[in-house]
């Protein structure tokens, strides 16, 4: 593999990104989900030196979320209409799932198990089922707004307010939404969060072990599913993206948000992005920072890893650190990608 390159995406959208996710398998389709009322579909050329816009798909508001799900033609949002939708990505139809009382603010899909899970602040979870369109989601309520979501292979990992944390069994949902009487499941673990603040994003390992989380206040945690003692005395947090204020302003530190995190799908390690316009990569195993790359023009707002880990989008515009009121991202909005090394995101602990 060529040594790493990176380049800026020609037709970014045109106001803040709100998630990116690649398709599975091969594909080198990517769904960027913007504050422009579109999902944006893009491909990396075969060269892997530019993306070509596809298709962009309009909503009613604001996109939150967005993911693939069985393959690269089929797509998920959710958005400030209180909807979730399916969009044919071929022909661009777009059809209604479920409706929440309030804005969806992320939608994962499970191959695995076929279940499209959406995460809206009106405190419910609404779990689909994709094999089987006609059948009615199944809403789990939730003690607080959630801010996050992501899924393992068998786990779906819920972070909201009041730093409480739920994890579900994927199973679990499956057969309780296949079931004739549906009743709503007990999380499988209820957690606090090692963060103080806010969490921000949260993303799973690939290995199905457990999952790291980010807060508003530069700090990341990496945990473990299994309940025994000594995988929990494994958990552990680390302060990120911070910058040593000026000397003339009191010096200390400058602390950023992690808006984002990315495991790669390969080596297990895992990219933080944040407030402050870098991008890290760590290894979480060896409690270690890999690397960091060069500061980015504005805030970094979500990443993605591509199925086969080559590739590495990142979404970069203003945050909301600076307190405008008048706050727009149109014209400061961008989206690069990154074509990884064939070691830049190995590990040093990886056999």
């Amino acid at each position: 593999m060529a040594p790493a390159t990176q380049f800026e995406v020609a037709q970014p959208p045109k106001d803040a990104i709100s998630a990116i996710s690649f398709a599975p398998g091969s594909s080198r389709r990517l769904l960027v989900s913007s504050w422009d009322r579109n999902a944006y579909l893009y491909e990396i050329s075969t060269g892997g030196d530019e993306a070509k816009l596809l298709g962009s798909f309009e909503h009613r508001a604001p996109v939150l979320g967005g993911c693939f799900g069985a393959d690269e033609n089929e797509a998920f949002t959710a958005g400030m209409d209180h909807q979730v939708k399916r969009i044919d990505l071929s022909t661009g139809e777009q059809t209604v799932m479920s409706k929440h009382t309030a804005p969806v603010r992320c939608v994962v899909y499970s191959a695995e198990h076929s279940l499209l899970i959406s995460a809206s602040w009106d405190c419910t979870l609404n779990v689909h089922s994709t094999a089987n369109s006609s059948q009615q989601p199944l809403t789990l309520p939730l003690p607080g707004k959630p801010h996050a979501l992501a899924a393992s292979p068998t786990k779906l990992v819920v972070a909201m307010t009041a730093r409480l944390v739920h994890i579900y069994d994927l199973p679990a949902l499956a057969s309780a939404l296949a079931s004739s009487d549906p009743k709503p499941p007990q999380p499988w673990q209820q957690r606090e969060s090692s963060l103080k603040f806010l969490t921000r994003a949260v993303a799973c390992m690939p290995n199905d072990a457990g999952y790291s989380t980010s807060s508003i206040e530069g700090r990341v945690a990496v945990e473990w599913f299994e309940d025994s003692a000594e995988s929990q005395a494994r958990k552990y947090a680390f302060k990120c993206h911070r910058q040593a204020a000026p000397e003339e302003e009191g010096g200390g530190d400058v602390v950023y948000p992690v808006n984002a995190l990315a495991f790669h799908p390969i080596h297990g390690t895992f990219a933080s992005g944040g407030g402050d316009g870098t991008v890290a990569l760590w290894d979480a195993e060896a409690k270690r920072r890999m690397r960091q790359y060069q500061r980015f023009p504005e805030s970094v707002a979500a990443l993605a890893f591509s199925a086969d880990g080559r590739f590495l989008a990142i979404g970069v515009c203003p945050g909301f650190e600076t307190g405008m009121e008048d706050y727009s991202g149109e014209g400061r909005t961008k989206l690069f990608i990154r074509e990884l090394g064939e070691t830049e995101a190995k590990g040093k602990g990886a056999k």
